[in-house]
């Protein structure tokens, strides 16, 4: 779980320096964001998923792409120090941090 969690705060900063309109101006800022992510996909995805069922049925599931950028995005507008300028940035930030955590799972 430490080595999953260490790779999403990573790719967080990666992101930050590779994708032009995502702004994290500091490690501490970048933890704060992974643990509020964490948060955001164990309480608000799965309620957005639900609601959103049919769409997911009708993208055979490519609109959990939107949906984490979403979630990225929206984080974005009340941690003071992480920005994202954008929905493309969202979305590449989240694919960054989506693959992260899928190869921190894989490692754990």
């Amino acid at each position: 779980m430490f080595i999953r969690f260490a790779l999403v705060v990573l790719a967080l900063l990666a992101a930050a320096q590779w994708i032009p309109g995502i702004e994290v101006t500091s490690l501490y800022i970048a933890l704060i964001v992974a643990v509020l992510l964490g948060l955001a996909n164990i309480t608000i995805k799965p309620l957005f998923t639900i609601l959103t069922l049919p769409i997911h049925l009708v993208t055979f599931g490519l609109s959990a792409f939107l949906l984490n950028a979403g979630i990225f995005w929206f984080l974005s507008t009340f941690v003071e120090g992480f920005t994202v300028t954008g929905f493309l940035p969202a979305l590449l930030g989240s694919l960054a941090v989506s693959v992260a955590s899928a190869i921190g799972s894989r490692i754990d």
